[in-house]
């Protein structure tokens, strides 16, 4: 089993300014509003899937729609800018869906932040967060299609959540990769994104001995991880990235 020291190592190698330019989380680092950061943040997250390179382009093209200030393109409304974007299971009306909701929940309240509260205080656990969030989407649309339920995952089906425990990574954790935005969520209590790679070099790492890439492994990866930083184990994310990139740990 890999340890705490080899670990800790890569963190520091990694988690520093340059891993922002070539990471989907550089989009929250582009407008100094607060709001702007949070959906530019959920959006970004939610497109973070597949080849990176091709993703980051297409959020590229998406942010530039907006001109930047995703707030006041989702209040405006011109979704007919949309007609022609999509990304792989996300369709137009997909990505036209989840913007009407975010319009919603932006002209009724203070937006993301105040919604990932809510759910977070129902048991002060992240999974009643991401819960009361996807189900404030999916109350708040009413045409569920392939694409929409594919970006976003419903906790009740067991799923990893991976982009959305990035999202809360990104909003959480202290800079300089993350943005330290809401302290309603302690570090300590994030769980790590977990996708196919990090699921493979965890395992290869005798982090984690769970042969499926879901919610029950999420909860069995970051708590061994708390065992080698009870304070802030999601920051080991960066190890797993770190170890991809040096061709460690092979999968």
């Amino acid at each position: 089993m890999i340890t705490k020291t080899e670990l800790d190592k890569l963190v520091e190698k990694y988690e520093n300014p340059d891993f922002i330019n070539s990471d989907p989380v550089q989009f929250i680092h582009k407008t100094g509003d607060k709001k702007d950061i949070e959906i530019a943040g959920f959006i970004a997250a939610l497109f973070a899937f597949g080849s990176r390179k091709v993703f980051i382009k297409k959020l590229n093209t998406l942010f530039s729609i907006m001109q930047g200030k995703p707030l006041d393109f989702i209040l405006g409304g011109n979704y007919n800018l949309l007609t022609d974007f999509d990304y792989r299971f996300a369709k137009p009306e997909d990505v036209k869906a989840i913007l009407s909701v975010l319009k919603k929940l932006y002209s009724t309240s203070n937006g993301l932040s105040e919604l990932f509260e809510y759910g977070y205080k129902i048991d002060n656990s992240i999974l009643s967060s991401l819960t009361a969030v996807t189900d404030y989407f999916y109350a708040n649309n009413q045409d569920i299609t392939p694409g929409f339920s594919f970006m976003l995952a419903q906790p009740r089906k067991g799923g990893a959540m991976k982009r959305l425990n990035m999202f809360l990574r990104w909003m959480v954790r202290k800079p300089p990769v993350d943005l330290a935005l809401w302290d309603f969520i302690k570090p300590s209590e994030l769980l790590i994104p977990l996708d196919v790679h990090v699921g493979n070099v965890s395992r290869k790492m005798g982090l984690l001995s769970r042969n499926a890439n879901d919610f029950k492994s999420v909860l069995s990866l970051t708590d061994k991880l708390r065992e080698y930083d009870a304070e802030d184990p999601v920051k080991y994310d960066f190890a797993m990235f770190g170890a991809g990139v040096e061709g460690l740990y092979k999968e």
